[in-house]
């Protein structure tokens, strides 16, 4: 039809827009973009063609791309193992390196029908991706901030239905650090802990496309990065049974730190520091002692 433009010469041009723009993935961007405009899968876009309205939509999602808006804004989801989690302003995106600390929790996993917590839980990456991908799975997520919850219980709700029967979703509203309180009937049986808490220095230089953009208290943790890590050992070892797992993300500043304040804790045995997969120190994790108390 006339009035149809094959979509990949608007492509072309958006990615150089995109480029100029000082974007680092012009192309990628420019086709989550233009898969949106069209409702289909990223691998058909060879095969589409945009309507005079569609054009007009995607020639606005591109400037607003340019001027620094995230892709997982304008498209309202962000894609996170097996799952799309809805996202938006007020609520941390999920990045890809994050994905390696569900690996992590599931190797720490020795039941069928586990007992998981997912502490600072955003969005819900960690703790619904284990859910999507354990059934069998209970699983609590705590968060506070009022807007990360809207999107979390969303996107809790969506998983809870695509699961079925089986295990079990619930959402918690409350502070992190006082988790073991929150949840008084499962402290000192969780099988798996999942924490990525603020850890960002305060102060320090992030790229355009966080800082400003995700909200500053899922960002950063005071001075050092460990203003919330710090309690959260204690809050952690309180839930665990023992013999529970705990898989945390942290700064990559942190590949010492927070091994140590595990281990300083006493309650933890198996701490062990892993690297993401560009060799940035990422997460700590650990399993319970049988001790119970402080030391």
């Amino acid at each position: 039809m006339p009035d149809r433009t094959p979509v990949g010469p608007v492509l072309a041009r958006a990615a150089t827009t995109l480029a100029a723009a000082g974007i680092g993935s012009p192309r990628v961007d420019a086709e989550l973009l233009a898969a949106h405009v069209l409702g289909v899968p990223r691998g058909r876009l060879v095969l589409a063609d945009l309507t005079p309205s569609q054009r007009s939509a995607y020639a606005e999602l591109v400037a607003r791309r340019a001027a620094g808006v995230p892709v997982q804004h304008l498209t309202g989801s962000a894609p996170f193992r097996y799952l799309e989690l809805a996202v938006g302003p007020g609520v941390f995106v999920p990045r890809p390196e994050t994905e390696l600390l569900v690996d992590a929790g599931r190797a720490l996993l020795d039941s069928v029908s586990p007992l998981v917590v997912d502490l600072c839980a955003g969005s819900g990456a960690l703790g619904l991706a284990l859910a999507y991908e354990v059934p069998e799975a209970i699983v609590y997520l705590v968060e506070q901030d009022p807007a990360a919850l809207a999107y979390l219980r969303r996107n809790a709700a969506d998983v809870a239905a695509r699961r079925g029967t089986g295990g079990a979703v619930h959402v918690v509203d409350g502070d992190v650090t006082r988790a073991a309180e929150l949840l008084p009937g499962i402290a000192g049986a969780v099988d798996l802990v999942l924490a990525n808490p603020p850890y960002v220095p305060t102060g320090t230089a992030l790229p355009a496309d966080v800082a400003g953009v995700d909200p500053d208290p899922a960002l950063y943790g005071g001075a050092d990065g460990l203003a919330v890590i710090r309690p959260l050992v204690g809050v952690v070892a309180e839930l665990l049974r023992p013999g529970g797992g705990l898989a945390m993300e942290h700064d990559d500043t942190h590949g010492d730190a927070v091994p140590a304040l595990l281990r300083a804790d006493g309650r933890f045995v198996d701490v062990a520091a892993h690297r993401d997969l560009t060799g940035r120190p990422r997460y700590a994790t650990a399993r319970r002692t049988g001790k119970t108390g402080t030391p």
